[in-house]
């Protein structure tokens, strides 16, 4: 008797890796990918069921993102090299989307800046306060956390951020920081924040173009809000 099922002992139709060749990684549901990074089930349950557990009893995407070798290993089925081939799965997948903003030419749009952080901050389980620093063409050309907790107008401090925008000959900066509810409706005192490095940067001559916070695959824009 097999001790595992493999994807070959899945119906034909529903292999996801034939799937991937005939329609297209963009076609598999997530279930399906992670069954391709497990490669086999258990002598129970096929890889398909398996990869449909892993990420129930992880809580989806988002909790799978948060997920270490521990927690992996400690769901009936997972032992240490498919956790290994999974988390190596994760942390490619935020290595590409934190290298996919470098090839951008220039931010015209609150959409461009939150795309920049999206997806490295959307899972955060901290407020992380970065500050994306722009050239007279609008191009990036660095980004710094400049503090990682609650938000607020005493530990965000303007003296800190234009230092390190002047030390960068910064034409502009773009705030961002994220809400970890997922919510990103801004506060009281992200707003008054907003206010205090608005102005700090029309004295120092360093303009402040934006202040976005970050949600779960949303943000708010505060130069849109006015």
């Amino acid at each position: 008797m097999k001790d595992q099922l493999m994807i070959r002992d899945v119906p034909e139709e529903e292999r996801p890796r034939e799937r991937l060749t005939q329609l297209g990684a963009e076609h598999l549901s997530n279930a399906e990918l992670i069954a391709i990074l497990l490669r086999t089930g258990t002598a129970s349950e096929s890889v398909m069921g398996l990869a449909s557990r892993l990420l129930s009893q992880t809580g989806g995407l988002k909790g799978l993102t948060h997920a270490g070798l521990e927690d992996l290993v400690k769901i009936r089925g997972v032992g240490p090299a498919k956790a290994v081939q999974v988390l190596a799965g994760m942390e490619l997948g935020r290595r590409i989307a934190r290298a996919i903003p470098e090839e951008r030419k220039a931010i015209r749009s609150p959409l461009d800046a939150a795309e920049w952080v999206m997806e490295e901050m959307r899972y955060l389980t901290q407020e992380h306060f970065v500050c994306l620093f722009l050239n007279t063409k609008n191009r990036v050309i660095d980004k710094q956390c400049i503090y990682v907790g609650g938000l607020n107008s005493s530990v965000v401090h303007p003296r800190e951020i234009f230092r390190e925008a002047i030390r960068r000959s910064s034409a502009g900066i773009i705030c961002v920081h994220n809400h970890p509810s997922g919510d990103p409706t801004p506060s009281r005192e992200d707003i008054r924040v907003t206010q205090r490095l608005y102005e700090a940067g029309r004295i120092v001559g360093v303009e402040l173009l934006d202040h976005i916070i970050v949600g779960d695959d949303c943000f708010v824009s505060l130069k849109e809000k006015g």
